[in-house]
């Protein structure tokens, strides 16, 4: 499956992808069938049309394929590697943690339910944690959180246990990245970030939804090996493969992520449409845009 990912330009992209074990191309919205010949592939269309597709190959795999006289490059959507994609921090990271630290969240005004926030590995100790902000494996390459723990508000966290408690018949269970996030390190990710990539990070003058306690990045895991399960993209990756109905990549991958999807939508979550791993609580909004450190949170 070394074929697999997109072709062209941004204003004129095909799609390979897989599905019931065969190779489609995909143009405009529209699928056609790949048929394996002697030097590439026969392009089988519902009409009936069909044409020669090659595919040039280099050291690391397809680098382009050809339709007709078209020569349509193999586009890098994303990191390859598994890594996601790294912002140099603008200012230094103990710089701006200081100025953040002695900042104050927006006001909020209104009624809202008074905080109980839970850790999710006190609820079922089956739920992984791979906590990013804790490790240098994130968007900036630096670590953010000084314990790797995962936080939210007592619903939302009794939710993600019963979705765990759903998949173990299936033999996957639940990997969590990120879960409450404090309002300073939000902060922290916006002035770090040129102004210009601002889109990937959340304004502190708005808050999100992970400071609310509210929002839960994760993935899915193989209760058999411990290792996480592949997904379409990578998670914290910044190309169109991370949409949740991004039609690329494998069918098992495909059906890794809509597993996802159904289990958490079926407890009161809304998928992000930007990123398949963010799921946001039906009751965010009846609670305040919190700041608490993970050092004073007792988790129980």
């Amino acid at each position: 499956m070394a074929l697999i990912g997109e072709y062209g330009t941004d204003s004129a992209s095909r799609i390979l992808l897989e599905r019931g074990g065969r190779l489609y191309l995909r143009s405009n919205g529209a699928d056609a069938a790949l048929i394996e010949h002697d030097d590439g592939f026969v392009l089988a269309r519902p009409s009936g049309d069909t044409s020669r597709v090659l595919v040039r190959r280099g050291a690391d795999g397809a680098t382009a394929i050809v339709l007709g006289d078209t020569v349509l490059p193999r586009r890098r959507l994303g990191p390859e590697s598994g890594n996601q994609l790294v912002i140099t921090p603008v200012r230094p990271i103990a710089e701006l943690r200081r100025e953040a630290m002695a900042s104050s969240p927006p006001a909020e005004s209104g009624s809202f339910r008074a905080p109980e926030l839970v850790e999710l590995t006190r609820l079922d100790s089956t739920i992984h944690l791979e906590i990013r902000y804790a490790t240098a494996n994130n968007l900036f390459a630096t670590p953010f959180y000084s314990q790797a723990r995962a936080f939210l508000q007592r619903p939302a966290a009794e939710a993600p246990a019963r979705v765990s408690a759903s998949l173990r018949a299936r033999g996957y269970g639940l990997l969590v990245h990120d879960g409450y996030r404090p309002w300073f390190v939000t902060k922290m990710f916006w002035d770090a970030t040129p102004p210009e990539k601002h889109v990937f990070v959340a304004d502190p003058a708005k808050g999100s939804r992970h400071n609310r306690g509210c929002a839960v990045d994760l993935t899915l895991y193989d209760r058999a090996t411990g290792m996480p399960v592949e997904m379409v993209s990578t998670y914290d990756e910044t190309s169109p493969r991370a949409y949740p109905d991004y039609p690329g990549g494998t069918s098992r991958q495909r059906w890794y992520r809509a597993l996802l999807r159904g289990a958490m939508e079926a407890e009161g979550f809304t998928v992000y449409d930007a990123e398949w791993w963010h799921f946001d609580y039906r009751d965010w909004r009846s609670y305040r845009i919190m700041n608490v450190p993970f050092e004073a949170l007792r988790g129980a």
